[in-house]
């Protein structure tokens, strides 16, 4: 069984000559000029937007790319302004690489222009690591989707989504799950169930990224009131990656948690709709907006694929806020602390987060086979009672201990 896989390849263009720097530039502002008028005209179909671009010079590559990008600001994103610094997009019929061992820059990038034997060619350097999905462009297995031009303070950077198929890995047939819960105090807990019984979490403190968002809105904030634009730029690039970075890190961890288990499937929380179901008021709100669930998910997710590990996903809902031994409705009377209210459950007091990552591993499948996830349908059981849901109760352990904040609050 084969799946689908995307990752984003990034390379910066080799220092352009005079000439073609200016021809670069021009591509970029052409570009953003008509993106501007056509958001600002309200057009929210591509022949509205076709209507617009039609006069600028670029290439077709580019007007067809801002035909579907202008009405995803309105109907995707919701925008309702944006910055000036778009990259410039090319849909994929635009592309050409060339390729020789014997240049200092392996890889040569063909950049669309407007007109007829306009295009020129401009040497790559590629990130090492992703030195055999380039090749993989070359070969034909790997296919091109949008490619973007990006103009920093100092260099050009070309990035490209790529498309390619890789074996899905298969479920074992006895299976440890790992579960794991992103939050905000916690970036990362990880929890194997083996018997229903949680077996040595782990957590990745989320304390750097909180200090790093937080720092990030302070400064850029700051930075735009005085109108210093080239700071702004400069510092939003440094703060993303080193996000970037812990993104990387964290995800990297996880995957090798998972590895020490036997037969290890991940068991990850469906949060495809988080941002549309948040109300906690403006200033909660923002950070959680901020907070990279996604970014994060789809790091671990690729990571495992690469590793040899199933990766499933499960309905979130009361995962923070359900006992893990009795499956009842507890309380958190802090951010670190889960209480469960059944009196005759053996958990008094549990670390929260672990609480989670051990209901979310309980959730792959209690029955022996995995439940394809239906989001924003009912989590009933199959025959109308509650044992019968991956929510539902579960028998505490015969071996009852607890997890105590003390080993885990840092």
């Amino acid at each position: 069984m084969t799946a689908t896989a995307t990752k984003t390849l990034q390379a910066t263009l080799a220092p352009p000559t005079a000439h073609k720097e200016r021809r670069l530039q021009r591509t970029v502002a052409t570009y953003r000029r008509a993106l501007s008028e056509s958001f600002d005209s309200g057009a929210d179909t591509q022949s509205a937007v076709n209507d617009v671009v039609t006069g600028y010079t670029l290439t077709s590559y580019a007007k067809d790319a801002l035909k579907n990008y202008v009405p995803q600001l309105r109907d995707t994103y919701n925008a309702s302004e944006f910055e000036d610094d778009h990259p410039v997009r090319f849909t994929n019929r635009g592309w050409r690489l060339d390729h020789s061992e014997d240049r200092t820059h392996e890889f040569c990038w063909r950049v669309p222009q407007a007109g007829r034997g306009n295009a020129f060619w401009i040497p790559l350097r590629i990130n090492p690591a992703q030195r055999e999905l380039w090749g993989d462009l070359l070969d034909g297995d790997a296919t091109v989707g949008e490619f973007r031009l990006t103009e920093n303070r100092t260099n050009w950077v070309l990035h490209v989504t790529v498309e390619y198929t890789v074996a899905e890995p298969e479920e074992p047939d006895d299976p440890t799950p790992v579960g794991f819960d992103i939050g905000e105090s916690k970036l990362l807990t990880g929890c194997a169930c083996r018997d229903d019984t949680p077996t040595q979490p782990c957590i990745y403190d989320g304390g750097r990224v909180r200090h790093l968002r937080k720092e990030m809105f302070t400064t850029l904030r700051r930075l735009q009131a005085r109108d210093a634009e080239w700071r702004v730029d400069e510092r939003f690039d440094h703060y993303q990656n080193a996000l970037t970075d812990i993104v990387e890190k964290a995800s990297r961890e996880a995957v090798e948690y998972a590895r020490s288990f036997e037969n290890p499937v991940i068991v990850l929380e469906d949060l495809s709709y988080i941002r549309e179901h948040l109300d906690y008021g403006k200033w909660m709100n923002r950070r959680l907006h901020n907070w990279a669930f996604a970014r994060l998910t789809g790091r671990i997710e690729d990571k495992a694929r690469d590793a040899g590990i199933p990766v499933r996903f499960v309905n979130p809902a009361y995962t923070s806020q359900t006992c893990h031994a009795c499956g009842h409705l507890g309380s958190r009377s802090s951010q670190a602390a889960f209480r469960c209210t059944n009196a005759e459950c053996w958990v008094s007091e549990y670390q929260a987060d672990i609480n989670a990552a051990a209901n979310i591993a309980g959730r792959l499948n209690p029955w022996g086979e995995r439940c394809a996830l239906k989001p924003h349908t009912s989590d009933s059981p199959r025959d109308g009672s509650a044992c019968d849901s991956t929510a539902g109760h579960r028998t505490p352990s015969r071996q009852p201990r607890q997890t105590t904040l003390a080993a885990f609050q840092s």
